[in-house]
């Protein structure tokens, strides 16, 4: 059996499975690290052909992108949209707990 890193296993769960790979980042958003979600970002890119393909497919700079999913990257929205948009996914807002009417 050929060993595998961390990030190629969970590449290929995210290629298996794209609605398992959704959930996870909704999970990151809700209680995870900024860093973790990046790092879930970059191995989402991998599953689809590398950063390299992901920054052609968005016009996006792939040294930048390299840098930008990084654990200690700060992506800009345009380019987090850019990325999630190849990765077949988007950004959405929800609503946090209950809202309370005011009268």
């Amino acid at each position: 059996m050929k060993d595998r890193s961390h990030d190629e296993a969970m590449a290929e769960l995210f290629k298996e499975d794209p609605a398992f790979a959704a959930e996870y980042l909704n999970q990151l958003l809700l209680d995870g690290e900024p860093a973790d979600l990046l790092v879930a970002l970059r191995q989402m890119a991998q599953a689809r052909g590398g950063v390299r393909a992901i920054a052609k497919e968005t016009e996006l700079n792939a040294n930048q992108l390299y840098r930008t999913l990084s654990p200690q990257g700060n992506p800009e929205l345009r380019s987090l949209s850019a990325v999630l948009k190849a990765l077949g996914l988007r950004l959405a807002v929800q609503p946090v707990g209950q809202h309370h009417a005011t009268a």
